[in-house]
């Protein structure tokens, strides 16, 4: 099959539609598809497959990310561009613009008709009534483009019951696939890193905006107890504009000798980074459909991963009390890494559970999911 994986945003960003769209595209060239990807303005020569950048893009704020929302593309071009590609199956992410893959939903219904398979996956949960509110609105203003669509999915159970709620679709569940394999190989160096030490090693990696709780996380690990605090290692990874803030934090926490911070780590860095580290700590307090760092680090060699009590990541932890943490909670917070830190024991079964999880979302069983998505009638 020939198949367009299109979205609004730039393939350039490393936020987790854009790791949704490039795994999905591995698998399919994998599997012998010819796999194409529409996106708005994009720079990168590394991809397999081939990427069509169709539209100038603009930098926006919403629902606590930054994300890049295309300029309005020509209908004129879109259905030149059509006419030219003859897709068999065209996959957007959801919500989308009106402006971008709107338009190009609507050009390839009245080009090719039934001929073209047109499908969905929804991404987000709001964080915040503005959000969900400004969503809903989208929702609104998009409901006559998506009857043209076929199916859709949505990445977690969270985030199909909001696009029923908001959108009135009903899609299918089909979690973001990852190779695990590869990355537990790829995280290997961050293994050997850690063997011999006497540290348990923590690690935070994402955007230092407010939504992810990398300053809570801070707070949690200066209210541990001292005994606890001296037997830790601390990395922050990421940027983002409360950097100074968390610096600031450290700094009243008295936690300068026992966390450090690198700023950006690469993407081909980020398996060694997370298997690094005994426990991976990602405690976002909200906007999560589905939680692919959560995932990543589990598969890359993470001994235990904790995460933020929220929709999107309770959906990949399950509800295990050890593994979920109420941020803002600062006493439970810390009280959950003093279990953790002290009890090996705990973090080996921990682990173990985890490691039979992640498969789960492995490319292998996720990726035929995807295919049947397009095939069904």
């Amino acid at each position: 099959m020939k198949i367009a994986l299109v979205l609004d945003d730039s393939l350039d960003r490393p936020d987790g539609v854009q790791q949704y769209v490039l795994s999905v595209g591995r698998y399919l060239i994998a599997a012998g598809h010819d796999v194409h990807y529409v996106c708005s303005e994009a720079t990168r020569d590394d991809l397999e497959g081939t990427l069509h950048s169709l539209a100038r893009n603009v930098h926006v704020t919403f629902n606590g990310n930054g994300l890049k929302i295309p300029l309005p593309v020509s209908r004129r071009a879109l259905r030149a561009f059509l006419e030219r590609e003859r897709f068999d199956v065209i996959h957007v992410q959801t919500p989308h613009s009106p402006l971008f893959s709107g338009r190009l939903v609507a050009a390839a219904r009245r080009l090719q008709g039934a001929a073209v398979t047109i499908v969905g996956t929804f991404h987000i949960l709001p964080n915040g009534r503005l959000a969900a509110l400004a969503t809903r609105a989208l929702g609104v203003l998009l409901r006559r483009n998506l009857r043209l669509f076929d199916r859709f999915c949505a990445v977690s159970a969270p985030a199909a019951e909001f696009a029923r709620r908001a959108f009135r679709i009903d899609p299918i569940v089909i979690g973001i696939p990852i190779d695990v394999d590869a990355l537990a190989a790829e995280g290997a160096r961050g293994r050997t890193a850690r063997e011999g030490s006497d540290e348990v090693r923590l690690a935070f990696l994402g955007r230092l905006v407010a939504r992810k709780g990398a300053i809570e996380f801070v707070e949690a690990l200066g209210a541990l107890p001292a005994s606890t605090r001296e037997r830790i290692h601390v990395t922050i990874g990421g940027r983002g504009p409360l950097a100074a803030d968390v610096e600031k934090a450290i700094e009243e926490a008295r936690l300068g000798a026992v966390v450090e911070m690198p700023g950006f780590v690469a993407e081909e860095e980020k398996a060694a980074f997370y298997a690094a580290a005994d426990i991976a700590v990602f405690p976002a307090m909200g906007g999560e459909s589905f939680g692919i760092v959560l995932i990543e680090a589990m598969a890359s060699g993470s001994d235990v991963v904790v995460g933020g009590d929220n929709p999107g990541y309770r959906s990949v932890l399950g509800e295990g009390a050890d593994t979920l943490v109420r941020p803002r909670d600062r006493a439970g917070f810390a009280a959950a890494l003093a279990r953790l830190i002290d009890d090996a024991g705990l973090r080996a079964t921990i682990r173990a559970e985890q490691a039979r999880r992640v498969r789960d979302f492995d490319v292998s069983t996720v990726g035929p999911r995807i295919e049947r998505l397009y095939a069904s009638e």
